[in-house]
């Protein structure tokens, strides 16, 4: 299990360029990746945004890319021959008009503005790409490293709510039994001080707790509720994206407690529902943060 949120970074030279990745995502119900690099590069971008759709299924991914000045050896530096003959002419009619020392040189023609063409060799840009992904590699593995690490954490976390529930839910069960046989006692009391020396009917007492037994049976949902639990534990066993899953499921778990709650008229396992509800809104609360 991993989590939606994490930063991760890779760094290398090659072919004389010096690459800098950096990954950064946050929550999001989808992937929305964008992609930062220098606009003589934008080239690459579907290319990096493909390898991230690859690694990564949901947040809010941002990709910084920084590309280093390539090596010298990708220049090239020639003379622009009309400029410089433009150059020379004019100072040799200088020279002429003025009946001036001859003076005329290689350095002095060299600091006039545009004399010589300085060119960088095209680029191959599938290569470019490739090293660019590469990269890129280097900084999700390095982004996956720290987003299993919190998912880690977010499941032992989970685990521990889970067992809270569980716990919570075996003292509803407990407690069932009970709170028939407290209504039964106070309705057989209450019919006594009302009807006071006339006989009850003992199948009357019966039949009234046996219809208030039926309405806060609580048995279907805490079966359903185990078998919640038990597939929390499957999906936090699985490999891959369990995000939405896990939303889902989790939806199950508050109709489940909002019901057994409907149904409870005894204070002391209102309680039980509302500790149960607090859990599984603070495992809804970490879901968000997974993938």
């Amino acid at each position: 299990m991993k989590s939606m949120t994490g930063y991760g970074r890779g760094e290398a030279v090659l072919n004389g360029r010096s690459i800098t990745v950096e990954l950064r995502a946050v929550n999001n119900r989808y992937l929305d990746c964008t992609v930062k690099l220098p606009r003589i590069y934008v080239f690459a971008e579907d290319a990096i945004k493909t390898t991230v759709q690859k690694r990564i299924a949901r947040g809010k991914v941002d990709v910084f890319i920084t590309i280093g000045p390539s090596e010298a050896g990708d220049v090239s530096i020639s003379i622009n021959q009309p400029v410089a003959d433009g150059y020379y002419a004019a100072l040799c009619a200088l020279r002429d008009r003025y009946n001036l020392r001859d003076d005329i040189s290689v350095s002095l023609l060299a600091r006039f503005q545009d004399v010589f063409l300085v060119e960088k060799a095209k680029e191959d840009l599938e290569a470019v790409a490739a090293d660019l992904r590469t990269v890129l590699e280097l900084a999700l593995d390095d982004f996956e490293t720290m987003r299993a690490r919190e998912g880690n954490r977010l499941c032992q976390d989970i685990r521990a709510r889970a067992g809270t529930i569980a716990a919570l839910t075996g003292q509803v069960e407990a407690r069932a039994p009970g709170i028939v046989a407290d209504y039964r006692a106070r309705l057989s009391a209450k019919m006594e001080e009302i009807l006071q020396n006339t006989q009850i009917e003992e199948s009357r007492i019966l039949t009234e707790a046996a219809i208030f037994a039926d309405k806060v049976a609580v048995d279907e949902e805490t079966v359903r509720l185990r078998s919640h639990l038990a597939q929390l534990e499957q999906m936090l066993e699985q490999e891959g994206p369990i995000g939405r899953k896990l939303d889902f499921l989790i939806q199950e778990f508050n109709r489940e407690a909002n019901t057994i709650g409907s149904k409870c008229s005894d204070i002391e396992t209102a309680r039980y529902v509302v500790d149960i509800k607090a859990e599984i809104e603070k495992i809804r609360e970490q879901i968000q943060n997974i993938e």
